[in-house]
């Protein structure tokens, strides 16, 4: 079974939110996922990524391929992290 990292779209029409989930690469956009890992909100200013970012690496050792988007995404939320910590 191969497992992705991608997107889910939810929302309504033209107000479009995401969720971050891990799933099988057979399943469709808006299928069956293993596991929810976070939201994505780009219709507020500042976009809002909110990610369980254990988890994320907890899929990424099991060797599950994020999407190029999620992998921006990814990379966005640990710099915010960062710049919230120090």
């Amino acid at each position: 079974m191969s497992v992705k990292i991608r997107m889910k779209r939810m929302g309504t029409k033209r107000r479009p939110t995401y969720r971050v989930v891990v799933a099988d690469t057979a399943s469709p956009r808006d299928g069956k996922n293993i596991e929810v890992l976070g939201n994505y909100n780009p219709m507020v200013i500042p976009h809002e990524i909110n990610l369980k970012l254990d988890r994320v690496d907890h899929w990424l050792a099991q060797g599950a391929l994020p999407s190029t988007t999620v992998k921006g995404l990814i990379r966005n939320a640990r710099k915010a992290e960062t710049s919230a910590n120090a």
